[in-house]
């Protein structure tokens, strides 16, 4: 009997030792790349809604995950230099919120630290960074843009604003492949069928910008149609400001145009297309490979009307617009 309860006693014992030492072994650490084309000030948003939809899966910054977080400041060329810091501190995963440039650097210098893009990207596929949507096959993947589909949508936006639309000019930057896209092909179907006359202007630097709006002063569009990129999201209030001052109707690819003074926008859902993102995060960090993550679209797009911009620059917004949006800002930028 006694050396039945001796053998229990041990067992308890070396049972309670096990549990001991495996409640003591530290939980696993995750190291998260951020990659953005913009400044630190002009992603804090994404940035922060980014973190928000990470806690709510468990991933709280400093405690099991930490993020290398790396800013291009709307400089093209420093997508290698930033993509080999974040490779060289071994990360687990890289999210990237820059276009395809920004991407294909990357993909450059690791082919197995998986990356996710953050809508980014119009095609993809096309752009040969993943093998198709179903079967990515490489190391990237995560959410695509929706601009092939919405670009011709924002030029019936901006029509529907302003009857007496006529010219609108169409500001981008050539280095970005969708913003070609959406000038050489999209945008002029939906022009055709609208009768509306498109011209576009090219903008290369920041220094560049001075100019074109001396040109649009003097041509004087109806409307302004300002597409992504880091270029332009970088300079974003400048663009907005000038809008402003000339009482030029706009809209924007994304709704940071219409945070900034533009007048409206239609893009993807923000917030939704966050949350997605984060659980292509999760699923990678838990040992599923991106090349086995189909990549998406936004499933979820947003209007957003400032009734502040309109306002000032004299438009009046037909009402069954206002009832439409799914946001509507009412007071001036601050």
């Amino acid at each position: 009997m006694r050396k039945k309860f001796f053998g229990l006693s041990l067992g308890a014992m070396l049972f309670a030792l096990c549990v001991s030492a495996h409640a003591q072994q530290p939980k696993k650490i995750y190291r998260m790349g951020y990659l953005s084309s913009l400044s630190s000030s002009s992603e804090s948003s994404r940035a922060e809604a980014i973190r928000l939809a990470l806690r709510e899966l468990g991933y709280i910054e400093g405690q099991n995950i930490v993020i290398e977080s790396r800013y291009g400041e709307g400089k093209l060329n420093r997508a290698p230099e930033l993509a080999a810091e974040l490779v060289r501190l071994k990360v687990d995963i890289i999210l990237i919120t820059g276009g395809s440039n920004w991407i294909r650097a990357t993909k450059d210098v690791t082919k197995t630290i998986p990356i996710v893009m953050v809508n980014s990207v119009l095609d993809p596929v096309k752009e040969g960074l993943v093998e198709s949507f179903a079967r990515p096959g490489g190391n990237v993947t995560g959410l695509s843009n929706l601009n092939r589909e919405l670009g011709g949508k924002r030029l019936e936006l901006l029509k529907e604003a302003v009857l007496k639309l006529t010219r609108v000019a169409v500001l981008y930057d050539p280095a970005v492949p969708a913003s070609v896209l959406d000038v050489k092909e999209v945008l002029p179907v939906a022009a055709r069928a609208l009768r509306l006359t498109l011209k576009p202007w090219e903008v290369r630097v920041a220094d560049g910008f001075e100019k074109i709006f001396a040109g649009l002063n003097k041509e004087r569009p109806d409307g302004l149609y300002v597409p992504g990129g880091p270029l332009i999201r970088a300079n974003g209030k400048r663009i907005a400001g000038f809008a402003l001052k000339r009482r030029l109707p706009s809209v924007y690819v994304s709704t940071s145009g219409v945070d900034a003074g533009g007048l409206m926008s239609y893009s993807a859902d923000l917030t939704d297309s966050y949350r997605r993102v984060a659980t292509y995060v999760d699923n990678i960090l838990k040992g599923v490979k991106p090349a086995d993550l189909p990549v998406e679209q936004p499933p979820k797009s947003e209007r957003v009307i400032n009734l502040s911009t309109a306002k000032q620059i004299g438009v009046t917004i037909p009402q069954s617009m206002v009832y439409r949006a799914d946001k509507v800002i009412k007071d001036a930028p601050g």
